[in-house]
């Protein structure tokens, strides 16, 4: 300092006197102020018309003013003293300097800051302009135009050679270049000078112009300057003071104004020229999808699109952004009507999202992906249709269908939900950028809620900004306290440096007649809340009434902050308002994350897929990598081929399984029902009688329905049998086996016998046993044959219940080292008298009289034993059931060759064959009906269960879960991981190659 004051003005600080002054003057910025050498007082521009002679007239005047003002006076007599009796009042009259002075820092810092946005979007719009190769076609080539720009130097040199310039002019302006060549030789030796002399070389350059405004604004020489270095501060009084001050305070807000106007010019400007390359990069992408159409090409996707599908792929790869999804993507947050939905509104440049009165709306989160395009639409993911937004029934329907999501979405009995609501708008001019709104933070819950929906959403709030690389956009309620915010307090828990935060205050028409301006300064400079930001940003979103349009809101929007006294007075910054600049701004840091993060996320999930082949290579040398779907495909192919084979079953093969099945579902009745009570009846006139009654309630009544669950129960099993034969085949793979199984017994949960059915069963099984006659020998032998097997099963029934209740026999007691317990001797105690009662009488009755059992009684009382009649008959049963079924087995030898006497004598044969008959009888109807049956399942119901499975085969193909459930395994969860690894680095890497490309 001291050596540039020497250099230039001869000014020594070192003495006292000095001091003061420079101090004070040194705070000032005189980076506006220039100096010249012309007669006018150093404007630039030497002759001092234009822009020269206005700054020449503002630095004139100030110069007049210090002049007046005696800023400098002659010493006295006794040498360099300095009055102190006024240094008071020098000091505030400097301090005031110094606040004018300034105004010249806010207007150039203003006038610089326009300037560079201004260029920035000057440049942006000028790359955003069509190709102009088609100018090569018209302008002419470089051969042509260096042919004429040789053309026109032969013509200089000519005209050159023929021209003189008069010599007394050519004299002036050799003595003029000398003039100026000493003046700058004379400066750059003082400046040489100085720098020699140099003590303290970090401030010299800040103080250069220090020096150069001292000398331009005092005019004085180094002589001047020495005679006149006493300086003595002049006293204002407080009148004239205040007046002074008032006049400084409405030169300010003229400034201001005057600042905001010009800022305010440049926003129009660059707003139209963004609308004009709007209108540009429309008609561009007009013409070229139009000139795509007839080739039938597939569109290329833009780039934010292909980036959005990448989050979608990462979404369900990763929920909890703790393996390798940290993508950017910008996260809305903020308090419950804080309004964050109108914000992102206000970014889409539509009212996409449904409104609501005080209710909470966002119920899940939404993602909505920003792109540019010719037409102003929007599309959910997972659907065709398109929204038109520049009709306001579209619109509605769009807002109905989100909340229609949303409410489905929230299940079990919950307020909100985490499945993602994904949807794409775009539009002409729109930033490209992927939000994700969120569910506002509440205090309190309403008792329509869950009891965790605040903590539930605190939970997904925190969730979505735990990832690293997510931008936080927070949204604050200007209208309220600033104490009541929650969400700040959790921004600044998952983001303490505010490092990827953009604080965002709304509803400011609000809040600027119930607020503090210094309070609103506080929160728009961060130094309220706790929490740290990128930056911070006030917007106007909306005047409360739901039928307003974007384009009402954004001029309301200017119109509120070209007149807001917080605008005005300095509180908030040009570049800090409205949500075009917030737009921009978030759109700006979302692509700087993206480029910064993006190359990192691909490395990280190509590790990630070299790792997982690696060990499907090591566990499953010979398999490829199939995941559920195709593994699903291939069990559905396995299913439907086991269907075709069940056609293939021969009738042979269905007869007889028919036949065992309808014996096994009938045997029962026949012998409890209608055998064994016509059997007691007492004579064989008596039994036909019964056995004709019961066999025709039976087949109007239960037969039927008896016989189509039999045949239902045979394809049952038929199919499994098929089932089990391939499960036996040596390339069955076990992996299927659950599906198979779910699908199979889902199907047949389903299926149903058709209900005609019953009814032609019922006809054709009265008419068959009407038939009472045995027509043949073989008939008759067949019959034999089966009454006997039916017998023999039923008395080895009986065999083994007796055996369960008296105990092992003599030969087991022995052989099989078994013993009875003390129930089973009981047990054989009555038999042992029963038994003499069926000896003493071979055809007594199926019931005990009164007499036997108290016979019974009283003989088992003398050995010990007392027992009840009921016991005694619980008893007698089995003993009995025995001894019939026995005589009933003789009674079928006997009748083996009693057909010839049969034939002749009919019901009235010496040998009673009435039971033979009977049983002939039932095994007409088994034929009648399995051979129905079987016509029922290959003609129509092997196809309506072939249907059946192919409806559940469907179902559970769009089911995830349930493919989930039933198909599992190391196997399976390895190759599905495998896969969704592989497609989300290729389409990273498809992206990457894109945002190169860009670049």
């Amino acid at each position: 300092m001291a050596q540039l004051l020497r250099g230039r003005s001869s000014i020594d600080p070192r003495f006292k006197h000095i001091r003061p002054v420079v101090y004070t003057v040194s705070r000032l910025n005189f980076s506006g102020f220039t100096t010249g050498n012309n007669g006018n007082g150093g404007a630039t521009g030497g002759t001092g018309t234009g822009t020269g002679g206005s700054s020449h007239s503002t630095a004139w005047s100030r110069y007049n003013f210090y002049r007046h003002q005696e800023f400098l006076r002659p010493p006295n007599a006794s040498g360099w003293q300095y009055s102190h009796q006024h240094r008071n009042y020098g000091m505030l009259l400097g301090r005031v300097l110094r606040g004018v002075l300034k105004l010249r820092y806010l207007v150039l810092g203003g006038a610089i800051g326009g300037g560079v946005t201004l260029n920035k979007r000057y440049e942006e719009w000028k790359d955003g302009l069509p190709d102009m190769k088609w100018l090569e076609e018209v302008l002419p080539d470089n051969e042509k135009w260096a042919q004429f720009t040789k053309s026109l130097l032969t013509v200089k040199d000519a005209v050159k050679d023929s021209i003189e310039i008069d010599p007394r002019l050519k004299q002036l302006s050799e003595h003029k270049m000398n003039e100026w060549r000493q003046w700058f030789d004379q400066r750059l030796d003082n400046a040489i000078e100085a720098a020699e002399t140099q003590q303290n070389p970090q401030i010299e350059s800040s103080f250069q112009n220090l020096s150069e405004f001292i000398s331009e604004l005092y005019g004085a020489t180094k002589e001047e300057l020495r005679a006149k270095n006493t300086v003595n501060a002049k006293g204002l009084g407080a009148e004239e003071s205040r007046k002074r001050v008032d006049s400084l305070q409405s030169q300010v807000d003229s400034l201001q104004t005057e600042i905001m106007n010009v800022q305010l010019k440049y926003q129009r400007e660059v707003e139209k020229l963004e609308k004009e390359n709007r209108d540009l990069r429309q008609q561009f992408l007009i013409m070229k999808t139009n000139r795509k159409q007839p080739t039938k090409k597939r569109i290329k996707k833009s780039l934010i699109d292909m980036y959005s599908e990448v989050l979608d792929e990462l979404s369900g790869y990763d929920t909890t952004y703790t393996t390798a999804d940290h993508l950017p993507r910008v996260v809305v947050v903020g308090d419950q009507s804080s309004g964050k939905t109108s914000v992102l509104e206000s970014i889409a440049q539509a009212r996409i999202f449904p409104r609501g009165s005080g209710e909470m709306m966002t119920r899940a989160p939404v993602k909505v992906t920003l792109s540019e395009g010719p037409y102003h639409v929007a599309q959910f993911r997972d659907s065709e249709r398109e929204y038109d937004l520049t009709k306001e029934n579209d619109l509605a329907e769009l807002r109905r269908d989100v909340e229609i999501r949303m409410r489905n979405s929230v299940r079990g009995g919950k307020t909100v939900s985490m499945d993602v609501i994904s949807m794409t708008v775009k539009g002409p001019g729109l930033q490209r950028m992927v939000l994700v709104d969120l569910p506002g933070i509440i205090s309190t819950q309403t008792v329509d809620m869950a009891p965790d929906t605040r903590d539930q959403i605190k939970h997904m709030t925190e969730h979505y900004m735990s990832n690293p690389n997510a931008i936080i956009l927070c949204i604050q309620d200007g209208s309220v306290d600033a104490e009541r915010s929650n969400v700040t307090d959790l921004v600044s828990q998952c983001d303490p440096l505010g490092k990827r935060t953009i604080f965002v205050l709304t509803k400011v028409d609000l809040a600027e007649d119930l607020a503090d301006p210094n309070r609103i300064r506080k929160i728009l400079s961060g130094k309220l809340f706790p929490m740290k930001a990128l930056g911070y940003f006030a917007v106007v979103t909306g005047r409360g009434r739901n039928d307003d349009s974007i384009e009402t809101i954004r001029d309301y929007e200017e119109k509120f902050f070209k007149k807001s006294k917080l605008f005005q007075s300095g509180v908030t910054m040009s570049h800090q308002v409205t949500t075009r600049n917030l737009s921009l701004a978030v759109a700006d840091r979302f692509w700087k994350m993206v480029r910064e993060t993006i190359e990192q996320q691909a490395d990280a999930f190509k590790a990630t897929r070299f790792n997982l082949e690696t060990e499907w290579k090591n566990n499953f040398p010979r398999l490829r990598e199939s995941g559920r779907d195709e593994l699903f495909e291939k069990a559905k192919g396995e299913v439907l081929d086991e269907v075709v084979n069940l056609s293939q079953v021969s009738a042979k093969k269905w007869e007889e399984l028919l036949n065992s099945k309808l014996w096994e579902k009938l045997s029962s009745y026949v012998f409890e029902n209608v055998y064994l009570p016509a059997a007691q009846s007492g004579s064989q006139n008596s039994f036909n009688t019964m056995v004709d009654i019961k066999l025709r309630q039976w087949a109007e009544q239960a037969l039927p329905a008896k016989s189509v669950e039999a045949g239902w129960e045979a394809l049952q099993k038929e199919f499994q049998h098929l089932m089990e034969v391939a499960r036996r085949t040596p390339d069955h793979d076990d992996l299927y086996d659950n599906l198979k199984s779910a699908v199979i017994d889902e199907a047949i949960r389903r299926h149903s016998w058709e209900d005609k059915a019953i009814d032609m069963l019922r006809v054709i099984q009265l008419n068959t046993l009407e038939d009472r006659s045995v027509h043949d020998k073989q008939e008759w032998d067949q019959a034999v044959r089966f009454f006997e097997t039916s017998v023999k099963e039923k008395l080895q029934t009986t065999e083994t219940t007796i055996g369960e209740m008296f105990g092992p026999t003599t030969s087991q007691k022995w052989l099989q080292w078994r013993s009875s317990t003390e129930e089973q001797n009981k047990r054989r105690q009555v038999k042992g008298e029963l038994d003499k009662i069926l000896d003493s009488d071979t055809k007594h009755s199926p019931t005990l009289s009164y007499d036997e059992l108290t016979t019974v009684r009283k003989n088992l009382q003398r050995g010990n034993v007392d027992v009840e009649t009921d016991y005694i008959r619980e008893t007698w049963y089995p003993i009995y059931r025995r001894h019939f079924l026995k005589q009933a087995l003789n009674r079928a030898y006997d009748c083996r060759k009693a057909y010839y006497l049969y034939s002749q004598q009919g019901n009235d044969c010496e040998i009673n064959c009435s039971d033979v008959v009977l049983f002939w009888r039932i095994q007409q109807v088994i034929k009648v009906t399995s051979n129905a049956l079987r016509q029922q399942v290959i003609n129509r119901e092997a196809r309506r269960l072939d249907k059946e499975i192919k409806e559940v085969l469907d179902e559970y193909g769009e089911d995830d879960e349930k493919k989930q459930q039933l198909l599992t395994g190391k196997r399976v969860q390895l190759a599905e991981e495998l896969i969704r690894v592989r497609q989300i680095q290729e389409k990273l890497e498809e992206f990457i190659n894109a945002l190169n490309l860009e670049k």
